[in-house]
Order: structure tokens, then sequence, then C-alpha cells
């Protein structure tokens, strides 16, 4: 008690506005004499007596800002807010602190600039604003970078007062705001709205006096996010993602993109930049590729020409870091290499051996295809060319994880977008920005879902130790990933049936590598779709359609897929005549499933079915049997339409349907 007293009998000092008092040992400076009382207590084992010590230091200070340059102030808020060991309580009293000082100075200004327009022929009064000012902003950027760095804080109200604080400051101009930049784009990630809204805000309000300044910052930023969204889910049991885990599925940094991607120029930089973060030599964590390949995979894209940006770039990365990835695992082969049978061509001029490992060409493909082969032998010649300990192993699994993320990040923007593999292949960066300006058909119901890598993370392959079955999946994943680069290149000039085999090769390495999600599938849809108007009657084309059409081993593979909630899905319910009929799954029940009808035809758009329950109409919900199921896994167009792809096979399966049961 005595304590708070000698604390309040400080402050009524302190307000008396006498610079000295008068005591046995001569004069006192009261303001020392405060500020020296009140760091005492600051140090007190009571943590409500530090609290009120804080705040008394925060009232002395809006009196003499002066003191906070101090070196004891100094240390005792920086060690405060950088202390993670400290109260909250603590730093969010400090915080409070700066916040209330800029309120009291920015009133003061206001103050002052309003007596300067009455007396400004008398007194430079405008020149003691600015005096002023600049005391503001030197006491700032003592405190900045603490400040900043409390945006990591794991307790929401911290980061609420810091971004507080760098919001005040910034307003009134007493830093420069590119320091500011990558950690205004972090706290852009916050799950809480207002934070979100407050710094955007931010960020925009910079982008208008500075043009450049978050373009400059922008993969800073995205790193800084990751930092963030770790502190956010540091006691949380779940795995970091990019995207905002809701209906929206947005990616948490799409704010950022959506200023960026007006100028072309800015654009590319930037998504250059984000996809350099996956070649080898950068060495970024898994983790975080995982969360910025989620952001690529959910920003907010308007035009053709930006995911295309992204594919063709994907396509040369692969080229590099994958035979790049193949010698480093090659070499590691101590007891033996796999041979690979050379063409002639080859033995007789090195002067190609340089460009094959980047681009291989017709030839050795065909080579490889003969000498090669995806067979159990292969994976155990893999395994007994390896050292004893797992070292080589595990170093490849790491480092094909950022491949393996490319390949699946190309795959969802195919499927999101509906580009055929000629489409990404015509595609140049070169071109005029009108040629892709079309506006994007996102398809509805895509999810960006990296099975590979997720069980990657979930196994936790950096404790050195593997399993018999592990080796074996990392030794195939070697295979597919040799034959992926084998056939990686499309060959223009081959014969069509040639040019078939090679993309089947290349779907199927493609397909084992992403753990089963074919990227056959994602390209008979959107094939079809824009070659509606291009294809000549009778020609070869369509009889790859038809084909296609017929190919029983893809819809085996298609009704292997999981049923899951959401899913819009084809049935074959005797008691109904319609055709076609869609559902959407409501719930998995202990016999089949609970689903909703909708309505529409082959055509035209799907909607919610209604059905008239007394005087209202209400959703038509019904059970059925998973053997009701015919196809699985729609994905409607943005127009809520079936594809054409999709249409023509549920015509060919109902009419199979039907002359069975006749």
């Amino acid at each position: 008690m005595e304590k708070k007293t000698e604390i309040q009998l400080a402050l009524s000092h302190c307000s008396l506005g006498r610079a000295y008092t008068v005591e046995p040992g001569g004069r006192v400076n009261i303001k020392d004499k405060v500020l020296e009382l009140l760091l005492y207590f600051t140090k007190h084992s009571d943590e409500e007596v530090q609290t009120k010590a804080i705040i008394g230091l925060g009232f002395s200070f809006i009196q003499h800002p002066i003191l906070m340059f101090e070196v004891d102030v100094k240390n005792l808020y920086n060690n405060l807010l950088s202390d993670k060991n400290c109260s909250v309580n603590l730093k969010i009293q400090v915080l409070k602190n700066l916040q209330t000082y800029l309120q009291e100075e920015d009133t003061r200004m206001q103050q002052a600039d309003r007596d300067w327009k009455k007396m400004s022929k008398q007194e430079d009064l405008k020149e003691m604003g600015d005096i002023s000012s600049g005391m503001s902003s030197s006491i700032m950027q003592l405190y900045l970078k603490q400040v900043l760095e409390s945006f990591f804080s794991t307790q929401s109200s911290v980061r609420h007062f810091a971004l507080n604080v760098i919001a005040l400051t910034l307003n009134q101009g007493l830093i420069h705001p590119v320091q500011c930049v990558p950690y205004l784009i972090a706290m852009g990630t916050d799950p809480e709205p207002s934070m979100r809204n407050k710094s955007d805000q931010q960020l925009v309000e910079i982008d208008k006096k500075y043009t450049g300044f978050i373009h400059m910052k922008a993969v800073a930023g995205i790193k800084m996010s990751y930092q963030v969204q770790q502190a956010i889910i540091s006691n949380e049991k779940r795995m970091l993602r990019g995207f905002r885990q809701d209906e929206t599925s947005s990616a948490l940094c799409s704010h950022l993109y959506s200023m960026i991607r007006g100028n072309r120029q800015h654009r590319r930089a930037f998504l250059i930049s984000l996809l350099n973060l996956f070649d080898d030599a950068a060495k970024t964590e898994v983790n975080m590729l995982l969360y910025i390949a989620d952001n690529l995979a959910c920003f907010p894209y308007q035009t053709q020409e930006e995911p295309l940006f992204i594919m063709h770039h994907i396509d040369i990365t692969l080229s590099v870091s994958g035979s790049n990835l193949l010698q480093s695992f090659r070499e590691s082969m101590v007891k033996g290499k796999p041979k690979v049978k050379k063409p002639a061509s080859e033995e007789e001029s090195g002067s190609e051996s340089e460009e094959e490992v980047v681009r291989p060409r017709r030839t050795r493909r065909r080579a490889n295809s003969e000498s090669d082969s995806d067979g159990e032998d292969d994976v155990d010649h893999v395994l007994s060319c390896l050292p004893e300990n797992a070292g080589p192993l595990i170093e490849f699994a790491n480092a094909s994880q950022g491949i393996l993320l490319l390949l699946m990040l190309k795959q969802h923007l195919k499927n999101l977008c509906g580009f055929s593999d000629s489409k990404i292949q015509k595609y140049s960066p070169s071109e005029s920005a009108k040629v892709y300006d079309k506006a994007i058909n996102r398809k509805t119901g895509v999810h960006f879902h990296p099975k590979q890598t997720l069980e990657f993370l979930k196994r936790d392959m950096t404790c050195g130790k593997l399993n018999e079955d592990t080796k074996r999946t990392i030794a195939k994943q070697y295979l597919d990933f040799k034959l992926l680069m084998e056939h990686l290149d499309p060959d223009e000039e081959e014969e069509e049936g040639e040019v078939s085999a090679s993309t089947d090769a290349r779907n199927k390495a493609i397909t084992s590598l992403l753990g089963g999600n074919s990227p056959k599938n994602n390209v008979a849809e959107t094939e079809e779709e824009e070659s509606d108007g291009e294809e000549k009657a009778g020609g070869t084309s369509g009889l790859r359609k038809s084909k296609r059409l017929s190919d029983s081993s893809d819809m085996a593979g298609q009704m292997n897929e999981t049923v899951d909630v959401q899913d819009v899905i084809a049935i074959c319910c005797p008691k109904y005549k319609d055709r076609p009929q869609i559902a959407k799954v409501v719930q998995k029940t202990s016999h089949g499933f609970s689903v909703q009808w909708m309505a529409g035809s082959y055509r035209g758009p799907w909607a919610e079915a209604k059905r008239r329950d007394g005087r209202k109409l209400v959703p038509w919900v019904d059970t059925i049997k998973e053997s009701d199921i015919i196809y699985k896994k729609i994905a409607l167009t943005s127009a809520n339409k079936l594809t054409n792809k999709v249409a023509q096979t549920l015509r060919s399966l109902y009419a199979a349907k039907d002359g069975t049961s006749s």
C-alpha cells in the first residue's frame, strides 16, 4: 500500500509544473526523481505494481517526451516488447503508452495548426510544431523495430495494439513507410477482420503516395506473413495452410496480389520471385513452400494470362530443377548406377549432352522407354545402389517436395481455369497482353490438395530413420521423376500417335507422383470446350474423343474416388425417370448418402431442386445407396453447367444402364 502511495505522490509532484524541489540534501529535479521512482517499481515482484508503474511512466512521458530517450526507459520498453516470456499485460501496457502518447501528440499538433492560423503574423508556431513532430519521429524510430516485431505475438491483443501504434505513426508521417510494408502485408493475413482491414487500408494509402513500394517488399511480406501465421497457430495442432479454411478458400495474401496484379511488369516479377523459392538452391523449408503454393493456387486471378504465365514458368523450373535433382540422386548411388542405353546420335556427338540434361529429346525418350520399366525390379535396383545410411533418400524426399508442389499447382490451375495442354504449350510471355486478356472461366468446387506433400509433413522424415515401405516409396518417386523428365517436352514434329504416347507417359508419371490425381480427367474436360469450333468433321480429334469417352480404365479410376460431403454426383435411381440425375452430397449415412437433388439439363445450368411441403417450398433431400452413383466429383462450370465431356459421358452411361435394364 505504501508503494502505491509513493507512486501517486510522485505523479502529483510531476503535475505541479515546478522543475525543482528543495530537500535536506539540496535541490532535486522532480522530473528525474519521479522517473527514478517509477523505474524502481517496474522491477517489483508484483505484476500489478509493475503495471501501475508503467502507466505512471506513460503519463509522465506525455508531459515530458524527452524522458523516452533515457537509456533505462529504452531498455525497459524494448525488453518488455521483445521478451517472449514477458507478461502479456505488461507488453500491452507499453504499447498503450506509445499509442496514448501519439494520440496526445496528434491532438497537440492539430491545436498548434489552429493557433498558427490565428497568430501566424506574430509568432512562428509552425516551426514550434515541426520541432514537436521531429521529437515524435525520433522517439518512434527508437521503438519501431520492437513494435513491428510485436506483430509476431501469439496473442491477438498484442498484435491489435501494435497495429494501432504503427497506424498512428504512419498517419502522422513520423517514419518512412517502406520499412513497415512487409509487416503490414503480414498483418493482412490476421484471422481477425478488423485487423486485416486496418492493415490493408494502410497499404492502400502507402501505394497511393509511393508507387512501387508494395511490389518492392511483396515477397518479404509473404515470408513475414508465414511467420505471423506460425505464431497464430502455435498453440493449435493443425497444419499451416496459405488459404482461409472457410467457404471462400481465398488466399491469405489475396489483397496483396490484387494490389500488384494491375501492373503487368510488377505482377510478373512478383510471381517469378515466388516460383524461384521452389528451386532447390533456395533451400526454402517445405512448410513455407506449401504456404506459398496455397497462395499461388488461390490468388484472385482475373485474366487467362496470369495462370498461364505461372504454368509456363513452372515448366521451365521443372526442366532445370528436376534434372539437377535427378543428377544429385544418381551421384549418391555408390554401388553402381542404373544403365541407360544411349542412342547412336548421342554417342557420336557429345555437344548435345548438356542440352539434354535440361530438355530431353525424342530419341532419348524412345531409347529409355525401351530399356527402362516401372516394374518392381527397377525399385529394387535403385535401393541396391544406395549407401547404407538413409541420407540420400531423405535429402531427395525433401528436395523433391518443391517440384511435387509445382506439379500439383500446375494441375490445379489447369483444372480451375479449364486450360488444355495445347493452350498451355502455345502460350508465350512475349505475346501482346491483349491475346490472353480474356476473363477466366473459373470452375467451382476445385480445391488445392497436395496429398504427397501433406503426407510428407505428417511423417516428419527429418528424424533420419526410414522403414522399408517409405524407402520403396521414395525410390519409386525417383523413377517416376525420371520418367517425367524424359517426357517433359511436347514433340511438335512427331506423328500424331507418337505425341499421344509421349503425353500418355508424361501423364502416367504425373499421376503416380501426385498420388493418383490424374491430369487426364482435367485435360479431357477442357480440350473439348476449347475445340468446339475447331474440330473437322470426322477428323482425328473426333476419333480421339470417342476413344477417351469409351476408355473404361479412366472411368474405373474415376469411380474409385471417395465421395465427400458437398460433392456433386450423378445418380441412376430406378424410381425416377429424369435424365441426368444430379445431386449434391449432404451427409454420409450408415446405408449410403443423404443428397440434395439439383434441377437442370445436359446443356442448361443446374440449381437446387425444391419440393412442396404444405404451402412452403423446401430443398428436395433424399437418401441413396452408393451403388446408385454412376459418376463422382462433377465439377460444374462457373455458369453451373455440365462440361461437354461430362455431359457426353453421362449420356453414354445412362444409355448403357437403360439398355441393361430393358
